[in-house]
């Protein structure tokens, strides 16, 4: 039988429109995947169409990211408010829930709150603390020049910040987190307000983090890049030890967006586990 085709859907979460993609298998477990700061639903593509072949596939756009609504409001209360709105609007039960950096955040804060939903999670490339290093890199990248002439000089702008990545996977998570402004030029698709150093985002607190991690009741893989300036060897080390049932797994050849740098060893990974 031929895999369903991949759909887009609307959904109101919290008085926001939320945009997300549904890749469906009809009596399948669902697997929900969270993208990272700046990021967007349609970098899991590849990844979901592989997993569709177990999972009924769920990749949302965070607000103020991707095709969703933009707001006042980053703050990651408010994100997990959205995970549990959209819990409760798709009916979901005992699903899969797997987040990258920002999304990964989210994803081991709702799963430490709300244990009898998730049954399994994928935690990837982020933790309670995170190192300085790595949120200096992604703050200052932010604020480089966020205008362009035609995609092809945002795509060279992202290769520039990262030697690892595929072409083909670059230009597909740069070529749909583009849109085109009224004056013939380019920009990135999520809130410019996360580009607005005088509006910086709200930062959870490290003690808050690892208080979620020790509540998680479900079997949790930490997956961590080899190269990674954002999840420190030690932090991810305590972190398999603080969740009551934790294995790690670094991926070699990929730094924080192990996702995008590495899509087959994050793909072996992730099968490996779920």
């Amino acid at each position: 039988m031929s895999p369903v085709p991949v759909q887009d859907r609307l959904v109101q979460l919290n008085g926001l429109r939320f945009h997300y993609r549904e890749w469906d298998n009809p009596g399948a477990q669902t697997l929900v995947l969270l993208h990272g700061f700046t990021g967007h639903a349609r970098s899991w593509d590849s990844f979901a169409a592989a997993m569709q072949q177990k999972y009924r596939v769920l990749a949302l756009d965070q607000r103020g990211h991707g095709e969703s609504a933009w707001t006042d409001d980053y703050s990651g209360d408010a994100m997990v408010s959205d995970m549990d709105a959209f819990q409760r609007a798709l009916g979901l039960k005992r699903f899969v829930l797997l987040g990258l950096s920002m999304g990964g955040r989210c994803a081991f804060s709702y799963a430490g709150k709300h244990t009898a939903d998730v049954e399994s999670l994928v935690i990837v490339d982020i933790g309670p603390v995170v190192a300085t290093a790595g949120a200096t890199r992604i703050q200052a990248g932010v604020l480089v020049k966020d205008v362009f002439d035609d995609p092809e000089q945002a795509i060279a702008q992202m290769r520039a910040g990262n030697s690892l990545a595929p072409d083909d996977a670059l230009r597909h998570r740069g070529i749909n987190n583009l849109m085109l402004r009224e004056d013939g030029k380019w920009t990135w698709r999520y809130d410019s307000a996360l580009r607005d150093p005088s509006k910086p985002r709200p930062r959870p607190s490290d003690e808050d983090g690892w208080a979620l991690l020790r509540n998680i009741t479900a079997p949790t893989l930490l997956i961590r890049g080899a190269l990674s300036d954002v999840l420190d060897a030690d932090v991810a080390e305590r972190m398999v030890k603080e969740i009551p049932d934790c294995r790690l797994v670094t991926v070699q050849n990929s730094g924080h967006s192990v996702p995008l740098d590495n899509p087959p060893g994050f793909l072996e990974a992730v099968q490996t586990f779920l």
